[in-house]
């Protein structure tokens, strides 16, 4: 009999091509102690779930992805990377109702951030609204409405998504992608690649540029599947994952799903490269702010393939050297949904 921890599957290799290089930016360290102290100090953890959570470095991930931001934004990206990933780590486990009382207290922590929060609320409202308080200070005052509009989004998202574990629904793969695209959290982090400038609507809606955007959130959602899989299917009975999609409406194993799931992101990825070369113009000036923009919005990809494999968050310290070889030890099934599991440190 093969026992689950003998299983051995390979992540396909997705962004060994793509034309933007792995950066980072250089104010890192700096603004990485600054949120990190920061988001210690509301101890919305216990202490093994705080050094856990430390483990992921969330700020590696906007330094990654914000290369040329100041270090006064970068610090913002950072405290919105620990706002995403504290939200996920409460709502994991939580049903509807509660996860939709916390989207709530967020969005409303978000529109008006200098508005004392109650005593006896839940931690994320003081985590949302200390977040936007300091970043909104340099922000452009288009990425100001854009960061509100995409988190409230991403947080009715994340109901849905508790919605469907409630209900032990697997979508299959067209639904998940439509769901997907907005609890990956995309939305609110290209708003962040606007903090420095204000990108014109006729930019920011333009079909182009929107469709760029998709592409590279698929490519995202893809990659960080492949990167949570093994994670996810030992601690979660429904995993949100693009892989267990692919392996309950096709009927394969997780080998040929794998095969499957790789063959789409090269489709994907050549659909994004065509397209780049469609780009239109809008004029000198505006040209530099879309270039911008739509640099950054490429980056995201290579930033968070890297961070799924130098950061702690899903193959502990191993992370470096799946990247190079590619091959995962299936875990065995851990705890039950009843019993959350913040982080799972080891390979």
């Amino acid at each position: 009999m093969v026992l689950e921890s003998d299983i051995v599957f390979r992540i396909p290799e997705t962004v060994a091509s793509w034309p933007w290089p792995r950066k980072i930016n250089p104010h890192y360290e700096e603004a990485k102690a600054e949120s990190e102290a920061w988001f210690r100090s509301f101890e919305a953890f216990t202490p093994e779930a705080q050094r856990a959570f430390d483990r992921c470095d969330f700020s590696l991930l906007a330094s990654l992805a914000y290369t040329t931001a100041t270090k006064e934004q970068l610090r913002t990206a950072c405290d919105l990377m620990n706002l995403f990933f504290v939200f996920d780590e409460y709502t994991d486990n939580e049903t509807p109702d509660v996860v939709r009382q916390y989207a709530e207290i967020v969005k409303d922590a978000l529109r008006d951030p200098f508005k004392p929060r109650p005593s006896n609320e839940v931690v994320l409202g003081a985590v949302a609204q200390q977040f936007w308080a300091l970043g909104i200070k340099t922000s452009s005052i288009t990425s100001q409405k854009r960061v509100v509009e995409t988190f409230g989004r991403y947080m009715d998202s994340v109901v849905a998504q508790a919605e469907d574990r409630h209900q032990c629904y697997t979508r299959n793969v067209e639904d998940y992608f439509k769901i997907r695209r907005l609890t990956i959290g995309t939305d609110p982090s290209y708003a962040m690649l606007e903090l420095g400038y204000d990108l014109p609507d006729e930019v920011f809606y333009h079909p182009t540029v929107v469709e760029l955007g998709r592409l590279a959130c698929d490519l995202i959602i893809i990659d960080n599947d492949l990167a949570s899989y093994n994670k996810e299917q030992a601690s979660e009975e429904f995993p949100h994952n693009i892989v267990v999609c692919v392996m309950n409406e096709r009927k394969c194993d997780l080998d040929s799903a794998l095969l499957w799931v790789g063959d789409l992101h090269r489709s994907i990825s050549t659909g994004f490269l065509r397209l780049w070369e469609e780009i239109p113009t809008w004029g000198p000036d505006i040209d530099d702010i879309a270039s911008l923009y739509l640099d950054g919005i490429a980056n995201w990809v290579r930033a968070n393939d890297c961070w799924n494999f130098e950061s702690g968050r899903y193959f502990g310290s191993n992370g470096k050297a799946i990247q190079q070889h590619r091959m995962v030890t299936l875990m065995p099934k851990q705890l039950s949904m009843d019993q959350p599991l913040l982080i799972h440190a080891q390979q």
